[in-house]
């Protein structure tokens, strides 16, 4: 008789879950919907730490202009008319083309 009385008790237990299944739903996919916009604020406001900051700015390298090629291209914007015009147009409005 004990697993009669558990069928019972378990038909019970269905059918007042069934009564009350949508609000359950809604419940379920409010709570996903509260956690996931916890995680997305949590993660948007985290700040990253002094060493990954020194670490990504270790990575970055610095770009080496060769001081010799800065001379020749002085001296050739000093020799012509036309590249010196260049020059001073594309200071003026260095997107121009």
């Amino acid at each position: 008789m004990k697993s009669g009385a558990l069928g019972d008790q378990l038909q019970k237990l269905m059918s007042a879950l069934y009564r009350v299944h949508v609000l359950l739903f809604l419940l379920a996919l409010g709570l996903g919907y509260g956690f996931v916009s916890w995680r997305i604020n949590t993660l948007s406001q985290a700040e990253p730490s002094q060493a990954a900051i020194d670490s990504q700015a270790k990575a970055v390298s610095q770009p080496h202009i060769d001081p010799a090629l800065v001379n020749k291209i002085t001296q050739l914007q000093d020799n012509s008319v036309t590249v010196q015009s260049l020059f001073d147009q594309a200071r003026e409005n260095p997107f121009r083309e």
